[in-house]
This record gives structure tokens, sequence and C-alpha cells, in this order.
């Protein structure tokens, strides 16, 4: 299956984000994508108040992305916030496209290096899997990638997880994100596939407004693809067998005893 990883750069106008979506599936498609994967915080940029931008499902801005996946016969994956607990939003991954709609609510807030974003975002309770064309495809977001029983735990069934983010930059963060992201395909033999928001190379203060390094990670833990700090965009065909290959060698989520 291929997947594209669109590495972007959003803002905090919705309608012009909406804009870029709208093209990068249509290029990817034109290229024989499947899925077109987005990173964290498509919808709007961190760093500005989220609740006005905040939109459930169902609304025009979710609605508009189905309509664009349906147009060229992909599945989309995007990230944008849908309304929360009280004046809390959801940061939200939409997956879009093909008969599917529906949302992924980030479980593990970003509490760390100086933002709360726990004071803004109700954080999700569960995670979520979708199937595209009989296989089975798990959800993270950015600070989920700290948290290997997650990755371990969608990986019972899935054998590629989605991996959305908006990084935070500072000192020794890319070098972190990095082994994260492969580490995290190791703990689940799984493919593990990390769409970064680009650097927006402008100081939007402590928000995590990302730093590019998107990267496709095969369940040896070996990085096939990476992208550096500017927009971009990697197609990938994901050997899906590769993943009973890898885990008949290395079994260690069979071996697991804890």
């Amino acid at each position: 299956m291929r997947f594209a990883l669109c590495q972007i750069s959003s803002t905090a106008d919705p309608q012009e984000n909406l804009a870029t979506v709208r093209a990068h599936v249509a290029s990817a498609a034109q290229q024989g994508a499947r899925v077109v994967q987005f990173p964290e915080a498509t919808q709007c940029r961190f760093g500005v108040p989220l609740g006005p931008v905040a939109e459930p499902l169902d609304g025009p801005w979710a609605t508009a992305v189905r309509e664009i996946a349906d147009e060229h016969d992909v599945v989309v994956v995007a990230g944008m916030f849908t309304p929360g607990e009280g004046e809390r939003v959801a940061n939200t991954t939409l997956v879009t496209g093909g008969g599917l709609h529906l949302g992924y609510d980030k479980i593990h807030l970003f509490d760390a290096f100086g933002f709360r974003e726990s004071d803004g975002v109700t954080p999700g309770e569960k995670p979520v899997t979708f199937d595209v064309d009989g296989t089975t495809i798990g959800l993270a977001t950015c600070y989920d990638v700290r948290f290997p029983e997650l990755f371990r735990g969608l990986a019972t069934t899935a054998p590629v997880i989605l991996l959305g983010a908006s990084w935070g930059a500072g000192p020794g963060k890319a070098a972190q994100w990095d082994l994260l992201v492969q580490a995290r395909a190791l703990d689940a033999t799984s493919w593990v596939l990390a769409c970064g928001q680009a650097d927006p190379d402008a100081d939007h203060g402590s928000a995590p407004t990302g730093i590019g390094r998107s990267a496709v990670v095969d369940p040896i833990g070996t990085v096939r693809e990476r992208l550096e700090g500017a927009p971009g965009t990697i197609l990938s065909d994901v050997d899906v067998d590769l993943v009973e290959e890898v885990r008949a060698k290395l079994p260690v989520l069979a071996n697991r005893r804890l």
C-alpha cells in the first residue's frame, strides 16, 4: 500500500490550511497514494487560541476534507481540533474518505518542557484503529510516542501505525524524536509512519510548532526515508507482509511477560 506523508507548515487560518490539504491530496493521489497523511494540528497551528477553530467531525472543515478524500479516492489522515470538555478542545486525528469518517483524540497530553497542553485540551480515553483495503492501521499523536505501551497495544492488530506530530523544538529534541520513532517501531514490530509539522522558521514562543523530520520506519527499526526540516512529501510503498517476517524472527510481542 502506498502512503504519502505530507510534511507541511500549518498557519493560524484553517481555510488556508484546507487549501494546502487539497493541493497535497491531489498530488499524492496522482502518484498512486492510497493513504495521505498530514501532521498533528493540520487544521490550525499551535500558539493561537484553539477554541474558536474547534469543530465537530461533522463540521465544515472535516466535511470538506472528506469531500477532498472522496474526490481523489484516498483516505486522508489529518490533525484537527474538536470541542472538548468545558472550554477545552480535543486534539483529534481525523480519518476520512472511502466510507471512513472517524477521529482519534490524543491520549497523552504534552505537559512538559514548559508547555501545558492539558490547560486547553481534554485527553482522549482509548486507542483507535481503522481498516484500509484489509490492513488495520493504528493512530498516535506526538507526545504519545514517549509511551511504548500504546504502540504495543496497537500492534496487537495493526501492522502499520501512523504518528502525527507538531514536535517542540529545543536542545536535544530532534535526536529524541528520531530515537523514539525508531524505538516505537521496534517495540511494536510494526511500521511507524511519522509525519511532523515542518520547521516554521518563525518564533511562536513555547508553542510546539514543528521541527520536520518526518520518517518511515520499518518493523525492525530501520529508517527507510526521512525528511529534514523543510516542507516536503514522502511517498512510501509499505510492505505489510514484512511485519509477519520480522515478528517470526523477533517475537518481542509474543515473548513479553509483564
